[in-house]
């Protein structure tokens, strides 16, 4: 069962390196900027998300890809109940992630993208860990995150 794409009100773009990504997706929550909850409150039950990864991980090779796509599961937003790492407690929300999504990296999207085109300094606004995109943003990232079927080849 797929997930109806088109009633996502807002669409938001989340800003981690893949190694927290990967993490996130398997345990089907949402971390952005150092596990603040402004950021969260400001999604809603149904927003669509994608993830940025600007590089492998915190000491990593650049990656500059999208690794992850799916959308907000409820208007929750909570800490774990157990301190992860010495009383940090980070907030979170929960996510259905696309399972089919591959990563897609973001040079060929450039000229396409509201967030990039004729922009040379794009990634600074990414400092924020997680800002609302367009909807055509969000819908271009998801078809190149798409599987390719025996029929695209």
């Amino acid at each position: 069962m797929g997930y109806n794409w088109s009633v996502a009100i807002r669409y938001w773009l989340g800003v981690a390196q893949r190694e927290n990504v990967r993490r996130g997706v398997a345990m089907g929550i949402a971390q952005v900027s150092n596990g603040a909850r402004e950021a969260l409150e400001s999604m809603r039950d149904s927003d669509g998300i994608v993830y940025y990864s600007p590089k492998s991980d915190f000491e990593g090779e650049p990656l500059k890809s999208f690794t992850a796509i799916g959308w907000v599961a409820d208007d929750t937003v909570f800490q774990p109940a157990e301190s992860p790492a010495g009383g940090y407690r980070p907030w979170r929300r929960r996510i259905e992630y696309d399972p089919g999504a591959v990563e897609a990296p973001i040079r060929p999207l450039l000229p396409l993208l509201d967030l990039t085109r004729g922009n040379p300094d794009w990634g600074y606004q990414l400092r924020r860990g997680l800002l609302e995109i367009s909807r055509h943003d969000f819908e271009e990232i998801r078809r190149q995150m798409r599987r390719p079927s025996a029929d695209d080849r």
